[in-house]
């Protein structure tokens, strides 16, 4: 039995009913999916809950405008295609109205089929541009293993993919959250490519990397004579990644008074600049990852609950790789191809004792922590083949003694389990805090706050 074609979705705005009750009968008759909203004030609200495939929309509306449906449809979708429609039409409104992304301007009184031949262009635009994103995300799909693409074919992890793609094509704010290493930022440039936002940039920033005033001008900007250096205006990342997606990695390391600054971000989509008295919209999409428990973190104090919820709209974890042990060959022999290709030679192979020797270590570092050491091993084998004395000795050692010591409460805080284990990798990396770090899939300067947090000397 044939699958019947979906009905095409319109939304119709108007402030008049009785057009709206005229055109819902006539296009009903035509074989759309009709839904109405009587004002520009009750469409904003029905576009999100709609999705609608086409929106037709009068232009002259008390309160909102049609001009200001087609602002709010765009950045809700910004595929759809808006027809406007108007009976005091001028050449400047028309341009006006195709200069803001309208698909059609239409003036009335128009014929019935001249309004239906422009609204089947219409759904055949929003049904290619449709079966375009279908066939590009399974692609995506299909080609996981291609350079910088998330690579694995454990439940847990094909489940935080499936979410991943199922989120890619709407708007919504995304917060990443798993240990250090896990690969929340190459999850986050999938979501991007697979998004509407492709063809535009992909902006990242660690902010536990930064202090505070050089983080607050990258990300906000500033403008000249506005501190010390700076000899000129400067656009933040959240400016240059207009139209596209901007990462915002280790948020939880944020100060309280950036925190503020990122909730206006959230709340009002436009930025200040440092310095500046005048807001900036922005039109970027946000992405954020953190390694801590942010509800933990709430009720420390150190972060704020308001920012959380504005965050967290789509929550989305990504298990440890020692919950995925079946994906470290796969990714191994990714990571292996991958510098084969970069040094023009042949990719080498683990030999079994090497395999085993991965398959058996617990990955504190993650999928990071797995890509360095593969990549010093590469590096020390002169053969075609990894064998394990190649491997740091962290990974080829076997560990009998207790990450945490005999004294410890029964029921220690997750600060004193970290601070345990931090303590445990800096001692077998004999001090070295660069290479602690990379143990810990953690920025060094990240290492140096928490040591002093601890009251360690850094």
């Amino acid at each position: 039995m044939t699958e019947s074609p979906r009905k095409p979705s319109i939304l119709i705005v108007d402030d008049e009913s009785g057009i709206l009750q005229t055109l819902d009968i006539l296009l009903r008759a035509e074989g759309f999916e009709v839904h109405t909203a009587q004002g520009g004030k009750l469409a904003l609200e029905r576009i999100p809950q709609l999705t609608p495939d086409i929106i037709l929309s009068d232009v002259r509306m008390p309160q909102v405008t049609g001009v200001e449906v087609l602002a709010a449809a765009r950045a809700h979708d910004p595929e759809v295609p808006v027809i406007l429609m108007t009976a005091q039409a001028t050449l400047q409104t028309a341009m006006q109205a195709v200069n803001a992304g309208a698909f059609y301007y239409i003036q009335k009184p128009f014929r019935n089929d001249e309004l239906l031949a422009i609204l089947r262009r219409a759904a055949e635009h929003r049904q290619l541009r449709l079966e375009n994103r279908s066939l590009k995300k399974e692609i995506r799909r299909r080609d996981r293993r291609t350079a910088g693409a998330p690579i694995g074919s454990h439940p847990l992890w094909l489940a935080a993919l499936s979410l991943a793609e199922a989120v890619a094509h709407t708007e919504s704010t995304v917060l990443l959250t798993g240990e250090s290493g896990t690969g929340k930022e190459v999850v986050a440039r999938y979501i991007h490519d697979l998004s509407l936002r492709a063809d535009h940039t992909f902006q990242s920033i660690n902010c536990g990397a930064l202090p505070e005033g050089l983080l607050e001008s990258e990300l906000f900007g500033h403008v000249k004579g506005s501190f010390t250096g700076a000899v000129r205006d400067k656009d933040g990342l959240f400016t240059a990644a207009a139209g596209g997606t901007f990462f915002l990695d280790e948020i939880g390391e944020t100060t309280p008074a950036t925190q503020v600054k990122l909730l206006r971000v959230l709340q009002h989509r436009e930025v200040i600049p440092v310095g500046a008295t005048e807001s900036q919209s922005i039109d970027t999409r946000i992405i954020a990852a953190t390694n801590r428990d942010l509800e933990e973190e709430i009720k420390r104090g150190t972060f704020r609950r308001d920012l959380f919820y504005r965050l967290n709209v789509i929550a989305l974890h990504l298990p440890p790789l020692r919950d995925r042990r079946e994906d470290i060959p796969l990714l191994a022999e990714s990571f292996l191809e991958r510098s084969g290709q970069q040094r023009g030679e042949p990719a080498k192979r683990l030999s079994d004792e090497t395999a085993s020797a991965l398959l058996n270590y617990s990955w504190p570092g993650n999928v990071r922590e797995l890509e360095n050491a593969l990549e010093r091993a590469v590096i020390l084998t002169n053969g075609p083949t990894v064998n394990v004395s190649a491997l740091p000795e962290r990974v080829t050692e076997r560990r009998t003694e207790s990450l945490v010591a005999d004294r410890t409460a029964p029921n220690p805080t997750l600060e004193v389990i970290e601070k345990a284990y931090i303590m445990w990798v800096l001692q077998s990396e004999a001090g070295n805090k660069t290479r602690a770090a990379e143990a810990l899939g953690i920025d060094p300067s990240t290492l140096h706050r928490k040591l002093a947090r601890y009251g360690v000397e850094t």
